[in-house]
């Protein structure tokens, strides 16, 4: 699958339809259900073939709305989109009625003249990071099938790893974009979570929930995030040297795997040999943040106010991994809601001082490659743990209000792992340019894996 610049330019130089688009997008995901592939949840094949119809029939008559126009894109299914369901990857809305209207992230995607070929497989509610799903199977890395692809977004990211899609919208409440992209090889971008309206998906924590693209380049995140947000932010490319960026030498650079911890320190030592300003800091905080206010618990005390009345009706058709997760909202009390909340906006404050001085934060984007499968599907203790060290950087941005993209910095033969660059709220137009930066960098100058 092209990019979304690629596509666009072969749509408008006339060397591809977007009905030719969409049949190699079909034929890819035929192909990958042929083998048991669990993408998707709903592939809708008349609608898609409708939309790419209209697209070319729009462009004939002079109309191109967007360079998304006549590309394939897929949708997370927590998200409304009009006539279908939105099951959310749970069983229990199996039944509900079709959506009356589009979500308003999807609406806008479709103004943009997107194709939207089907709804993407996820955790159930979007409460993992790995991404697995006991009622319409897991989705599995292509980087290796023995592997999973990282959640909650887990099908989001397959569609495009998979060739499927030139982009995939998704969601992150504690880094469900940006951990399957990193697992998967991709690019991901959380934007600040105010920037694009939440009407018409299913909530986790409205604190936190944010909507972004997965897609192969920061140019594709760019061009989904200014249809869905409705603003045309400044990225050019940053120069690099000069740069400040900053890194956390403990806590979010704590017990990485030998895979991660290379990748990371061979970019860092890139950026550094370009003339980034590469300066080491301490952030006490997040430890504190950590240890006595994690972000699962005001998640969990949102999600619970929205799902407490299902559980009461339907608690066995739940992943109980997920509801057990959903079950510490329902002993949080209403004292205990509220120091989180305002631990949550110290921490806003402290961490916005701390990054002052800096252009941006890098990261890895996961301490550990993706999970072997086999290591966590049927032992509960090992799903928690591991799960909890998948989301434990990632979050850190979502509880500080802010915004990150996350680039693959492997090299051929090894594991994705990806670098987060991050920054705080309304700081995207910045962080996107860096990365486009960057970006350039890890694929000229080490072999990266193209995306």
């Amino acid at each position: 699958m092209r990019t979304i610049r690629q596509s666009s330019k072969a749509l408008a130089t006339r060397d591809v339809s977007a009905g030719e688009l969409l049949d190699a997008s079909l034929a890819a995901i035929d192909a990958d259900l042929a083998r048991g592939d669990s993408t998707y949840t709903h592939v809708d094949r008349s609608a898609a073939r409708d939309a790419a119809s209209s697209s070319d029939a729009f462009r004939e008559r002079g109309y191109v709305p967007s360079a998304l126009a006549g590309v394939p894109v897929s949708v997370k299914d927590l998200f409304d989109v009009k006539g279908q369901v939105t099951t959310a990857g749970a069983r229990i809305l199996c039944d509900a009625a079709p959506a009356v209207r589009d979500a308003a992230a999807v609406a806008r995607l479709r103004e943009a003249g997107a194709v939207f070929v089907g709804r993407t497989n996820m955790s159930e509610f979007a409460f993992s990071g790995l991404g697995l799903n006991p009622h319409y199977g897991t989705p599995l890395n292509p980087a290796d099938l023995t592997r999973l692809a990282g959640g909650s977004s887990s099908g989001a990211a397959t569609s495009v790893a998979l060739g499927h899609v030139a982009a995939a919208l998704g969601t992150d409440t504690g880094g469900s974009i940006r951990i399957p992209a990193a697992f998967c090889g991709l690019v991901g971008f959380k934007p600040t979570a105010r920037r694009v309206p939440l009407d018409g998906i299913v909530p986790l924590s409205t604190s936190f929930d944010s909507i972004g693209p997965i897609a192969r380049s920061v140019d594709c995140c760019v061009l989904v995030d200014s249809a869905v947000s409705g603003q045309s932010l400044e990225t050019a490319p940053r120069a690099l040297a000069g740069l400040r960026l900053g890194v956390t030498s403990d806590y979010v650079s704590g017990e990485l795997d030998e895979t991660v911890s290379t990748a990371f320190n061979r970019a860092i030592g890139m950026l550094s040999r370009a003339g980034v300003l590469i300066e080491r800091f301490a952030f006490p905080e997040l430890h504190e943040v950590a240890g006595r206010f994690p972000l699962a618990g005001i998640t969990a005390a949102q999600a619970w106010a929205w799902h407490r009345e299902h559980v009461a009706r339907n608690a066995d058709a739940y992943d109980p991994r997920v509801l057990k997760r959903l079950r510490v909202g329902e002993g949080r009390s209403a004292a205990d809601y509220i120091d989180l909340l305002a631990a949550r906006e110290r921490f806003v404050r402290d961490a916005r001082t701390r990054l002052a001085r800096f252009d941006a934060w890098l990261m890895p984007t996961v301490a550990i490659v993706a999970p072997a499968i086999a290591n966590v599907e049927n032992d509960d203790e090992a799903f928690f743990s591991i799960n909890a060290k998948v989301l434990r950087n990632a979050s850190i941005v979502n509880f500080m209000d802010g915004c990150a993209l996350t680039l693959p910095c492997h090299r051929e033969g090894e594991l994705p792992v990806g670098l987060s660059i991050c920054g705080p709220a309304l700081a995207d137009a910045s962080i996107l340019a860096i990365a486009r930066s960057v970006e350039a960098l890890l694929r000229t100058g080490a072999s990266v894996v193209p995306a």
